[in-house]
């Protein structure tokens, strides 16, 4: 291990033509990418992969493509924009999926960039606020590069890495990525009072980030003695673990503990999880394991979608043909939840867009990604309701994705999808 005087200093090793992994979320580390991009004029032909991350990503800048080219597993708003101008790929695969590829070198890695807390008295850091794929990363990479930061998280799990494992280190002080959480919109918390409405007491919860998880979890006050087995969460489970609605007594799973493999919030937050060994971090291979998932009773996977077609299936990672973000984990966690005793699996989303249009669908824009399968979906959920699709025919689904689309909306998608697919294939008769 060498022990760098700065960020600059530690990225000098890394040489043209290689591959670097970047840990995710927001325990991207900035400083050693920062570093890294100031190193455009020597470098040719590097490839950046990660998951989404948050904050700069100054790499990604189309006047580095001669250097440096994205490849996102996961595609976050800093990076989107390369899949335009040509100096970004997308590679799809679910979160469970991704530590494998680098196991079996499929993806085979040079160098990987962590940021860790500093080591305790037995040289032992903290991955912190994310695992995801970089243990893998890092049991399979040449060269490990960390920024050590004590405003980084001590959590506990998978991401307890001895300081041995890293090649070289520069210590840095500066903050994690913060996210405050936006008051929910009328309309979110319809759905949040919808989906609500679906958990019982006892249950196990996925959720993602973003106002309807939020409202969804602040309808859930009265509710006694959930789980949390999810991929992220954010500080809206905070009030919910300290008033003890959520204290993961009857998981499946880590019994009496929150798992996850990573966390994006405010400072609240991150003050919450560090050193908390209520808080369990493992890798996303686990996490979103199905075969782990369904483990717990009860378990209730709760994602989002950019639009829904009137046979049930999802598009939640492209805007038509345009790639828009990523696979995830949204068919570990609803696949899942669907094997679970009791469980049960919600795609939530407005029923229009910001410009009005309709997110229910008679079918899905050209090159639309089916994220979910029609065979997948169960619950689906608007402001104007809940549609059961499980065991229904196709008539049925229509029936009750119109129900639950924008009244403006409803006869005209009704038409369209009567016309495309003609009246003889839906005069079949119905059992009762």
């Amino acid at each position: 291990m060498i022990h760098c005087n700065s960020a600059e200093e530690a990225v000098k090793i890394i040489r043209s033509n290689s591959r670097v992994y970047v840990q995710a979320a927001a325990a991207a580390p900035s400083q050693l990418t920062k570093a890294l991009s100031n190193r455009v004029s020597d470098l040719r032909n590097v490839e950046i992969c990660h998951l989404h991350t948050e904050g700069e990503a100054p790499y990604a800048h189309p006047s580095m493509s001669y250097a440096f080219h994205v490849n996102s597993f996961f595609i976050g708003k800093n990076v989107r924009h390369t899949l335009q101008t040509g100096n970004g790929s997308y590679t799809p695969v679910f979160l469970s999926e991704l530590p494998n590829l680098f196991r079996k070198k499929i993806i085979a890695l040079d160098y990987t960039l962590i940021h860790v807390s500093p080591p305790d008295i037995h040289g032992y850091c903290s991955l912190g606020v994310s695992v995801e794929a970089t243990l893998a990363a890092i049991q399979n990479s040449k060269v490990v590069i960390a920024q050590v930061n004590p405003q980084m998280p001590r959590t506990f799990g998978d991401g307890i890495i001895h300081i041995s494992e890293i090649d070289y280190l520069v210590d840095v002080d500066v903050p994690i990525f913060e996210q405050q959480m936006k008051n929910p919109s009328a309309i979110e918390n319809k759905i949040g009072k919808y989906i609500a409405s679906l958990i019982d007491d006892k249950s196990t919860l996925q959720m993602g980030i973003g106002s309807i998880p939020n409202a969804a979890l602040a309808n859930l006050t009265n509710h006694k003695d959930l789980g949390l087995h999810t991929e992220m969460f954010s500080d809206g489970v905070i009030d919910l673990i300290e008033s003890g609605v959520i204290n993961c007594k009857y998981k499946g799973v880590s019994n009496g503990k929150v798992l996850a493999t990573f966390l994006i919030g405010s400072r609240r937050l991150y003050d919450f999880v560090d050193n908390n060994p209520f808080i369990e971090m493992r890798e996303s291979s686990y996490v979103n394991d199905t075969a782990i998932i369904r483990q717990n009773p009860k378990m209730i996977a709760i994602n989002s979608a950019i639009e829904v077609d009137l046979t049930g299936q999802v598009c939640a990672d492209s805007i038509g043909a345009r790639m828009y973000s990523g696979v995830g984990g949204q068919m570990d966690f609803i696949r899942g939840a669907a094997l679970s005793d009791g469980g049960k699996a919600i795609i939530a989303l407005p029923s229009t867009t910001r410009n009005g249009e309709s997110r229910i669908v008679p079918f899905l824009k050209q090159g639309a990604g089916v994220v979910t399968t029609r065979s997948h979906a169960q619950y689906i959920v608007t402001e104007y309701g809940i549609a059961d699709l499980y065991g229904k025919t196709l008539k049925q689904r229509v029936k009750a994705l119109v129900n639950i689309a924008h009244p403006d909306h409803q006869e005209n998608i009704e038409r369209l999808y009567h016309e495309l697919i003609g009246d003889t294939n839906i005069k079949f008769i119905e059992f009762a």
